[in-house]
Order: C-alpha cells, then sequence, then structure tokens
C-alpha cells in the first residue's frame, strides 16, 4: 500500500533553493534534481521501510533515502497514516540540523 506523503515547508524551501543553485551551473539541471527527489518519495510511500534509519538518531520512524546521482538524503518520519519528509537534506552540510523540526 502506498502512503500518502506530506512535504515540510522547510523540506519544500530546500528542494527549490537547491532548484536554483543547480539551475545556475547548468539549465535543466535543477529539474533532474527535482525528478530525482521525486522517484526517492514515490519509492519511500510504496515501501517506507526501504529508507535507512539516521545514524544517531534513537527514533527507527525517521528514516532516509539516497536522492541518485546528487549529494542529498530524503529525511522523512513514518507515522501510522503518512509520510512526512522532514528535509531534503545535502549530504556534506550540517548533519542533523533538522532534529528541531520533530517537535513541531
Amino acid at each position: 500500500m502506498t502512503l500518502p506523503v506530506r512535504i515540510s515547508e522547510e523540506a519544500d524551501a530546500e528542494m527549490t533553493e537547491a532548484v536554483r543553485w543547480y539551475e545556475t551551473h547548468r539549465a535543466g539541471l535543477g529539474t533532474e534534481f527535482l525528478d530525482a527527489v521525486d522517484i526517492a518519495v514515490a519509492r519511500i510511500a510504496e515501501t517506507p521501510r526501504l529508507g535507512s534509519q539516521v545514524p544517531g538518531v534513537a527514533d527507527q520512524t525517521i528514516r532516509r533515502r539516497a536522492v541518485r546521482r546528487f549529494p542529498y538524503h530524503v529525511v522523512y518520519m513514518e507515522l501510522s497514516d503518512r509520510l512526512q519528509v522532514l528535509a531534503v537534506a545535502h549530504d556534506r552540510r550540517r548533519p542533523g540540523y533538522w532534529i528541531g523540526r520533530l517537535r513541531s
């Protein structure tokens, strides 16, 4: 069963920022990034446990899935009725910065 996915405002803003950055480096690359994120999100919606646990996070409902071809992960929380995307996080920037979003 495919779960519905909700993307937080913060994660949406991160995607928008990354798309803009990639587009300034090569026309069309931002669209390729967004397509890769969409594929990662679709796969976790179909199989939520496909993502791996996040190192250093004890909560086993928090997982991440790599974005193919790009140095990003989709970080999400598996809830009973949906998946909540917490972050679209760059692999080399401020690890765990999104943890504060768990409280909201």
